[in-house]
């Protein structure tokens, strides 16, 4: 595992937002859906996520998610990426969201 610096760290804005939206994506490779989020001052953005596993596209509108607001956008097939939805990979090495334990302010920085 490679060193990093606290400067490094913060130079990732990993922030909080709110899903308004999901939607299958079935131009994917993997199965993904598109969410749309809310990010607070920083704006709605959109990303592919490969969460379909564990959720339902229903189940994610109003839940709030980390997401990296500040890599470049990503084209991902016809879509273009906005932002990485953060999480971890279970034992089958399906994606289970990073989550928060009760509601903050979107656009909220992880610090």
């Amino acid at each position: 595992m490679e060193t990093i610096s606290w400067n490094d760290f913060e130079k990732v804005e990993l922030r909080v937002g709110t899903i308004l939206e999901a939607a299958d994506y079935p131009e994917a490779r993997k199965p993904a859906y598109k969410v749309r989020v809310d990010f607070g001052e920083f704006g709605i953005k959109w990303s592919s996520a490969q969460i379909t596993k564990h959720y339902l596209k229903e189940e994610l509108v109003g839940r709030q998610i980390v997401g990296v607001i500040n890599f470049p956008k990503k084209q991902i097939g016809k879509f273009m990426s906005e932002f990485l939805v953060t999480g971890f990979a279970d034992e089958n090495g399906d994606i289970v969201l990073a989550a928060l334990e009760r509601p903050v302010p979107n656009g909220q920085k992880l610090i």
